[in-house]
């Protein structure tokens, strides 16, 4: 019996998918270290400076894709910039979804957040609410609210200059829940900003890949707290009452402020109304307010406290900002947004602090949930993916000296140089996982950094010897890049900045 053409062509169809995957499961996995049967680099896998140790494993088997397995979970690593835009971007469709995380989703409490929200109708959802107030045109519509936080700053570090940490904090917790909740950050010690604090510092240690045996064996999530073994299960408990609080108690004094009447703009003010749009409109704007006010604090705190850092290892940078921004900006003013065109030194600068020690030395986890093939190598069904940031940051090849903190780089004849890719194409993330508050967070940390450098030296501390106190230039072994504590000095440039700075509390209406 002959076929007609249409069952000829799905036959066709069909043996051409059975050919394609028996020759992919032929294929070698990507180069990685020697596995053990059934718990594959459970006892060789990193534990610290996790993608440091990738990155030289990528050296070692000279592969930009390399794959580990941790007790059964297939975990493929990307170490260029080519890989991750082949894979993450070209392929979106098939490179979009996240993998299971028992423990900071299912036991930390933590599966309101889009970031980390399984690919579908619940994640479009939550980031069609978000893209509406946050995409390049409507994010400044915060603008003012960047400029009142970043002079509020100046204003702390001129009277505390020591305290510069906790005012970094204070002014980003300030910006994001001003965003999110139309919430007012004045006093020194936010309850609010604390409290974010607290829940993003139990999370970011639960997301380092290997901390938790419970992500590669979800059944131990049964075990019991009191069993030996499962401290873990403490840790999972104290976790989820920070993250309930994170999300349920700015999110009800946001809903107190619109129903009196006295609510600013904000993320959530536009976006409670019409609530009859989809049944669980109002559970997905209380879960996008959340992600907001979580995800952004550390992540901008991370890059400004870089950006003291580096201005300590490379004064004459810091000297060079200083005298374009002198060129550009009126005597009396303080810096703006739209002086932006104007500073090419400045913003190469500022890509320069996201390059030299990336926000998020690991990308956010892929999942890819089909078998793949890429350069020959076979990409499991289920494995998890991850765009090794760090290492695409310091190849040698497409940033020379990659260890040095040198702005020139993005220059080109006193310009931004078209040719040289800024940071930013990887600093948040890649295809329809990119971070939809880049825009916003990438204008917080210029306006930020640009008002510093008008107005402050930043120089090495001095010791009770009279020496230079020298940093470490370490950082903290966490997912959210944090240097190690470290002292410098912060003074204004001059009386006459002094005086600039002091006259914002009359604009603004706060200390």
């Amino acid at each position: 019996m002959l076929l007609d053409p249409l069952n000829s062509i799905l036959l066709a169809t069909a043996l051409f998918a059975v050919f394609l995957l028996r020759r992919r499961s032929k294929l070698p996995l990507p180069p990685g270290p020697p596995k053990l049967p059934l718990l594959g680099n459970l006892f060789n896998h990193p534990s610290v400076s996790v993608w440091k140790v990738y990155m030289e494993w990528s050296k070692l088997y000279d592969s930009d894709i390399i794959h580990v397995d941790i007790a059964g979970t297939s975990v493929v690593i990307l170490s260029s910039m080519e890989a991750a835009v082949n894979l993450l971007d070209k392929r979106s469709a098939i490179y979009s979804d996240r993998a299971r995380l028992p423990m900071v989703s299912e036991l930390m409490g933590w599966d309101f957040s889009f970031v980390i929200m399984k690919y579908g109708d619940l994640w479009r959802t939550r980031r069609r609410l978000f893209h509406g107030v946050f995409h390049a045109e409507a994010s400044k519509k915060f603008r003012p609210k960047q400029l009142s936080t970043t002079h509020q700053l100046l204003r702390r570090l001129l009277h505390d200059p020591a305290g510069i940490m906790t005012h970094l904090r204070h002014m980003t917790g300030g910006v994001i829940l001003g965003a999110a909740y139309g919430i007012d950050v004045v006093v020194k010690d936010d309850p609010y900003v604390r409290l974010v604090e607290d829940a993003i510092a139990s999370a970011t240690e639960a997301l380092v890949p290997g901390k938790f045996l419970v992500d590669s064996l979800p059944l131990l999530k049964y075990i019991p707290s009191w069993f030996p073994g499962a401290g873990f299960q403490r840790v999972a408990r104290e976790g989820k009452i920070l993250s309930q609080n994170m999300s349920e108690k700015p999110f009800a004094e946001a809903k107190r402020k619109i129903a009196s009447g006295d609510a600013p703009y904000s993320f959530t003010a536009a976006t409670l109304q019409n609530l009859d749009e989809f049944p669980d409109k109002e559970q997905a704007i209380k879960d996008t307010a959340a992600v907001m006010y979580g995800a952004g604090t550390d992540t901008i705190v991370s890059a400004l406290s870089t950006f003291i850092l580096a201005m300590l290892y490379n004064p004459e940078a810091q000297r060079k900002a200083q005298a374009e921004i002198n060129s550009v900006i009126k005597q009396g003013h303080l810096p703006d947004f739209d002086d932006e065109p104007y500073l090419p030194y400045v913003s190469a600068l500022v890509r320069e602090v996201l390059r030299w020690q990336p926000v998020l030395p690991l990308g956010v986890a892929h999942f890819i949930d089909v078998e793949d093939e890429y350069k020959g190598y076979r990409i499991p069904k289920g494995s998890t993916v991850i765009a090794n940031t760090w290492a695409i940051f310091h190849d040698e090849d497409r940033y020379p000296d990659p260890y040095a903190f040198k702005p020139e780089r993005f220059l080109l004849n006193g310009k931004l140089n078209p040719a040289i890719q800024g940071p930013e194409a990887a600093t948040f993330g890649f295809g329809r996982r990119i971070c939809h508050g880049r825009h916003m967070a990438a204008a917080s940390v210029w306006i930020t950094i640009t008002s510093i450098l008008a107005t402050f030296d930043i120089t090495k501390a001095v010791g009770k010897d009279g020496e230079l106190v020298e940093p470490s230039y370490e950082y903290l072994d966490r997912i959210i890049a944090m240097p190690e504590p470290f002292e410098c000095s912060i003074k204004p440039r001059s009386k006459d900045t002094e005086a600039l700075i002091q006259s914002t509390a009359d604009q603004d209406g706060t200390f």
